[in-house]
């Protein structure tokens, strides 16, 4: 179980990562000029209305592999999300006169709900794709009537997505409290 564990946080981080720090900066450009916010928004809610299992299939055309197919799949699920809620948190963030505590809790929701897409993607990629990982060993569990493994590994998916979401949480309330500590300060 702890390598399909670390197989599916491999996955999970390696199109993540890239995604969520090109999304951010995206974003950020997007939501900081009112104009290109509005143009934008509409342009990117096509790619972002699509889920990104559905592009699973075309993955595997263009890479004729399941591991790059599958973190690419990842990467433009979590693109997405973040380019349109960093955007979106900008917007916010000039609205409310450049508070930074603002774009903080902003920031780290599009990052918190680009990881939630993410892991999602993942369990299912794995589901279909398998042959390692939390979502191959359900699906495998599953049909072979292991119906405690089944319950085992869904317990531990959702315990890895609630640890990354209070990981998001934590780090976005000591930034927080560092932006409030500086004005206090000032």
């Amino acid at each position: 179980m702890f390598l399909d564990i670390l197989a599916s946080l491999q996955r999970l981080f390696v199109g993540y990562i890239p995604a969520a720090v090109l999304g951010s900066f995206i974003g950020y450009l997007i939501g900081m000029n009112s104009m290109m916010y509005q143009l934008f928004r509409r342009i990117f809610q096509i790619p972002h209305s699509i889920p990104p299992i559905a592009l699973l299939p075309i993955a595997l055309i263009v890479f004729k592999e399941n591991e790059p197919a599958a973190v690419v799949v990842v990467f433009l699920g979590t693109l997405w999300t973040m380019i349109i809620n960093t955007a979106i948190g900008m917007q916010h963030f000039q609205r409310q006169n450049n508070n930074f505590r603002v774009a903080i809790f902003h920031i780290f929701h599009a990052l918190k709900v680009a990881v939630w897409v993410a892991w999602f993607t993942v369990i299912a990629t794995e589901m279909l794709t398998g042959p390692k990982g939390l979502g191959f060993v359900v699906w495998d569990s599953y049909k072979n009537g292991n119906i405690d493994s089944v319950i085992e590994t869904i317990l531990y998916i959702g315990i890895i997505g609630l640890l990354l979401d209070q990981f998001l949480d934590f780090t976005a309330h000591i930034l927080s409290e560092m932006v409030s500590d500086g004005k206090k300060s000032s």
